[in-house]
Parts: C-alpha cells; sequence; structure tokens
C-alpha cells in the first residue's frame, strides 16, 4: 500500500494484515551542483523501487511518503524526528519498520533509529528507463524483497 487515498482506506480495513512499514529516506540539497544529478538520480531510483516493492509485498506493505532532509543536516536531529515518526507508528499491529535509502551516511547511525535500515549501495546514475538498469532494478526489488521476507519468517 502506498500513502495515497485508496490505499489508505484499504489499510483502515485491513490494517491487522499489514505488518510492515517502508519509510524511504531521500537527502535533499540544492547548494551542490556536482551532487545535483545524483541526488535527483537516486531520488528518482528510490521512488520507483518503492512503487516496485509495494507491488511484490502488496498487501502486507505500507509505503510512507519520503522522509527528506538536508543533506548537511544534524544527524542526530533527523534520527530523533525518524524515531517520532516509528513512535506514531507503533500504535499500529506493525511489527517491521524498515528506512530505505542510498546514502551511506546512514550506516554509522543504524542502532539509534527504532527499525531497520536497508542501505542501497550502487546506483549512482544512468538511464532509469534503459533495459539494462531495468534489469538492476528489477534484481535489487527482488533481493529486498527476499530479505524483507527473511525478516517475516523470523516471527512467526
Amino acid at each position: 500500500m502506498r500513502w495515497v487515498q485508496k490505499d489508505l482506506l484499504q489499510y483502515i480495513e485491513a490494517k491487522e494484515f499489514v505488518d510492515t512499514i517502508i519509510i524511504p529516506l531521500a537527502p535533499f540539497h540544492l547548494s551542490n551542483d556536482s551532487e545535483l544529478q545524483k541526488s535527483g538520480f537516486q531520488s528518482e531510483a528510490l521512488s520507483i523501487l518503492m512503487n516496485e516493492i509495494e507491488r511484490d509485498l502488496a498487501g502486507r506493505v505500507m509505503v510512507t511518503p519520503t522522509y527528506a532532509y538536508l543533506k548537511g543536516a544534524d544527524k542526530q536531529i533527523e534520527i530523533d524526528r525518524l524515531n517520532k515518526w516509528q513512535d506514531d507508528v507503533s500504535n499500529q499491529p506493525v511489527n517491521h519498520i524498515f528506512f530505505l535509502t542510498f546514502d551511506s551516511t546512514w550506516k554509522k547511525h543504524e542502532r539509534l533509529l527504532n527499525g531497520t535500515l536497508l542501505w542501497l549501495p550502487g546506483l549512482q546514475s544512468g538511464d532509469l528507463y534503459s533495459a539494462e538498469m531495468q534489469t538492476v532494478v528489477h534484481d535489487q526489488v527482488n533481493e529486498l524483497s527476499e530479505l524483507i521476507r527473511s525478516y517475516w519468517e523470523t516471527m512467526e
């Protein structure tokens, strides 16, 4: 399920089946021109990945709006804010919260997050709509879906 009206109405009716929340994390900045293309590419790639993962794991997963933060922001402030998101989610029948990002700086802070960080290395630039990139995206979706399913198996 995605953060759109139709899916949220469906969530209200079937929330006992949705046990996983995915929060995409994406840095924002306009201050570094040399990084803008990479940042835009990764933001678009993250959106495509989220749509495909949601489709692959439909019925058990809710994808929240993307959590955007300034690239140079104090990570402790962002961690506190993200953990408040998690606090709100904890009022629901949710067993798993995943934070998904291309930003490697989160790895140093993952133990402070009230959820599981899934860091995706690799995608830096390219044509997201080329056949080669579609294969890469498909492979990453399969790997992420399998990883999320492995967390489900430990709870069953």
